[in-house]
């Protein structure tokens, strides 16, 4: 996990791309290097609005564009402002559905000044596969976005 810090620390801090170019090359190094990461994207606050809309990703593509708060993992990780694991997504009320693949989910918030103002949003093909060492390493990462939003 430290080479891939390391790794992602360097895309975050790079002068030569933009924020989005940045968190576009974040999914896709998440997406080669943990092979149970199957749809890897930012969703991000619409303005004013209780709603998310999509940021960057990489994985199958999504209905889900725009996100109304408490709706759903993502949406209910607006609301609550706390990371959400979800080991099977068949045992979730509030699940919206992306992929029939999708057996797991993991939403991080992302903080800017005290206030959540997205979150980087997980699927897996796999049950139950997320580690305390990814929990860890996804909670470091949203707080090193959010130094650069």
């Amino acid at each position: 996990m430290l080479e891939l810090k390391k790794r992602l620390s360097s895309i975050l801090e790079s002068p030569k791309h933009n924020t989005e170019e940045k968190l576009q090359k974040v999914c896709h190094l998440l997406d080669q290097e943990i092979p149970y990461f199957n749809w890897t994207g930012f969703y991000f606050k619409n303005g004013d609005k209780d709603e998310l809309i999509l940021g960057p990703y990489v994985g199958a593509p999504t209905d889900h564009t725009i996100i109304p708060y408490g709706k759903g993992i993502c949406g209910q990780v607006a609301v609550s402002n706390e990371t959400f694991i979800v080991p099977d997504v068949k045992l979730q009320d509030n699940y919206l559905s992306c992929s029939i693949d999708t057996k797991a989910e993991i939403v991080v918030p992302i903080f800017k000044n005290g206030v959540n103002i997205g979150q980087i949003d997980i699927d897996s093909h796999t049950l139950n596969p997320f580690t305390k060492e990814d929990l860890e390493m996804l909670e470091w990462l949203c707080h090193e976005v959010s130094k650069i939003l």
